[in-house]
């Protein structure tokens, strides 16, 4: 620190959230920068397993602020809920946490006509949330924020026009037809009353705290493999989920960041369609995903499973300007007699020296693979270096 950005490397599902808990314990502020519902932070308190899915990851620990950015998309029902599970296990969050004015709010229009796009063709893979629809709708400049409930009168005309606009471009979508704007501010009404007090400045706030000598933690959601503009497009969420997003998604300046750092598992998973090049073959899948626990956290998806790719990693690397990077899973491949990496790329019988970008030029491109031996040895228990056996030290170096 004193303000930290940690960001996924992969296709998200990196361990991310059991980071940033680790690193919160020296922070003053955990902020989300972008995302929405559809993230699902694993972290462990006395044994139990607390999922996350807007709420920063820092929560766990007493007295951290925990801000939600401009960057996210909020559905305030969801949202409310979370914060009301995490205070009845005596974490006491709603006094802690804070929502800038300037979310966009993920509203039920949004989630009807998500699950009508994704049930035709050219379907994406998403969690049906909504959530890729209320970025649209902040990218067109007719979304609607977090502070517009302040004025019911002119949020419910503005529903109005978006769903009528919808019903037009959406005719199947017929969950739109017994909406109206007055209909989506009374489904709110409640909500909109909870979170009027958790409303503040996120970007004067952060400022402050850094102008103070306080420790800031910024954590994104999914991974630099989906995000918007460097991701495996179209096949990607909706947002800057890369490192370049953090200081845009809770307003202060990118020169603000001292420190930025990745997280990757020591194989890889994606979520959804798109291109994979290091995916394993099903048999094979199935075993790794069943060692490593690889369902989705938000919804209980089988995650795609593959070996460790290096070119997507530099990559990632690279997009970010990683300063360091943390590995995690390790131990998944404890009892795998061989282990493979890929190294390279070729497409169409040429080498591919860099991660290309979008779906439609990774797709063709098949790995080249080097192999490790297996170090056949439980991981679990090392808490140094000396600690992994040499063969996993090979493999990490």
């Amino acid at each position: 620190m004193p303000c930290t950005v940690v960001v996924g490397a992969q296709w998200g599902d990196e361990g991310k959230g059991k980071i940033v808990d680790a690193l919160a314990a020296n922070a003053d502020i955990v902020a989300r920068y972008q995302g929405g519902p559809n993230a699902g932070h694993s972290v462990m308190r006395d044994g139990r397993t607390i999922v996350l899915h807007v709420v920063p990851s820092g929560v766990l620990h007493p007295g951290k602020r925990c801000l939600i950015g401009n960057g996210v998309v909020v559905n305030l029902a969801a949202l409310r809920d979370e914060v009301t599970r995490l205070d009845a296990l005596g974490l006491e969050v709603t006094p802690r946490i804070g929502i800038s004015p300037a979310a966009h709010l993920i509203l039920p229009y949004h989630r009807a006509v998500e699950a009508a796009a994704e049930s035709g063709p050219g379907a994406i893979g998403t969690t049906g949330r909504g959530i890729g629809f209320a970025y649209r709708d902040k990218a067109a400049r007719v979304g609607l924020r977090v502070g517009d409930l302040d004025d019911p009168q002119e949020f419910a005309a503005a529903a109005d026009r978006n769903l009528e606009r919808l019903r037009r471009e959406f005719p199947e979508a017929s969950e739109l037809v017994g909406m109206s704007g007055e209909w989506v501010l009374r489904e709110l009404a409640e909500c909109a009353e909870w979170v009027k007090p958790r409303v503040c400045d996120v970007s004067a706030d952060i400022a402050q705290a850094l102008s103070a000598g306080q420790r800031v933690l910024l954590e994104g959601a999914q991974g630099t493999l989906l995000d918007l503009d460097h991701g495996t497009y179209p096949y990607v969420t909706s947002s800057a989920a890369s490192a370049a997003g953090a200081p845009l998604g809770v307003g202060i300046g990118p020169r603000a960041v001292d420190r930025v750092i990745g997280v990757t598992k020591a194989y890889c998973t994606r979520v959804g369609n798109g291109p994979f090049p290091s995916e394993m073959p099903e048999a094979e899948a199935a075993r790794l995903r069943d060692a490593g626990e690889e369902y989705g956290a938000t919804t209980g998806r089988p995650r795609r499973c593959g070996w460790l790719d290096l070119v997507a990693l530099r990559y990632a690397a690279r997009v970010n300007g990683l300063d360091s990077l943390i590995v995690t899973k390790l131990d998944v491949l404890d009892d795998f007699d061989e282990i493979r990496v890929a190294v390279g790329y070729e497409r169409f019988g040429r080498r591919v020296e860099e991660f290309p970008s979008g779906a439609r030029a990774l797709a063709p491109c098949r790995p080249k693979w080097k192999t490790f031996r297996g170090w056949k040895s439980q991981t679990g228990a090392a808490r140094r270096w000396l600690d992994l056996p040499e063969r996993a030290r090979e493999y990490l170096e």
